[in-house]
């Protein structure tokens, strides 16, 4: 006699956007203080292990989104994981160890690379806006404030434009926190809580 037995099926994951959200809000508010001077050289290795910290999750992050077919945001949060989290990272800890052996790194190539990474968030920005939402808000953030970033790595503009990329960023992160919060809890819940 035959028996029909069917493996039961495995949870899906769960939507790791949020996490990955407040990584991106955690880096916005240290180049936010970095940018504005509120920190001074003695924090870059401390920024350095959050941004190191962020790396972990936003890797995370694009994997899970990946995998369940987010190409958007899979392949987004995987370029911010090795670029903007772990480079950045790795790089606070090198300028720290060359300001401490007074010999400062030439850093004027993070201007190219931040130029190249601005162009491709700018290219990338109308998937982003398929469907308006707090996601679109950030990414348009990210928009102002990135080639300001690159513009003053690059020696284009004087560095005093850089603040104007420290409230973008700043503000991105704000937007993040808010959808990260806005995701959790209408998820348990089931039902709006947080505007979204």
């Amino acid at each position: 006699m035959e028996t029909n037995q069917t493996t039961p099926k495995a949870p899906a994951w769960a939507n790791p956007t949020p996490a990955g959200l407040v990584a991106l809000a955690v880096a916005c508010a240290c180049f936010f203080a970095l940018l504005t001077g509120r920190v001074q050289t003695a924090a870059l290795p401390l920024i350095g292990a959050w941004l190191l910290g962020g790396f972990i999750i936003q890797l995370v992050v694009a994997f899970l989104d990946l995998k369940s077919g987010n190409h958007t945001g899979g392949n987004t949060f995987l370029f911010f994981s090795a670029f903007f989290m772990l480079v950045g990272g790795l790089e606070m800890l090198l300028k720290y160890q060359g300001a401490l052996s007074g010999a400062p790194l030439d850093a004027s190539i993070d201007g190219y690379a931040w130029s190249v990474l601005t162009v491709s968030i700018w290219l990338w920005t109308p998937a982003f806006f398929k469907k308006f939402s707090l996601l679109s808000v950030i990414v348009a953030l990210l928009d102002v404030g990135l080639p300001f970033i690159a513009l003053t790595d690059l020696g284009v503009l004087p560095k005093s434009y850089a603040v104007v990329a420290a409230w973008a960023l700043l503000a991105s992160g704000v937007v993040a926190v808010y959808l990260a919060a806005g995701t959790v809890v209408n998820t348990a819940y089931g039902k709006k809580i947080y505007p979204m």
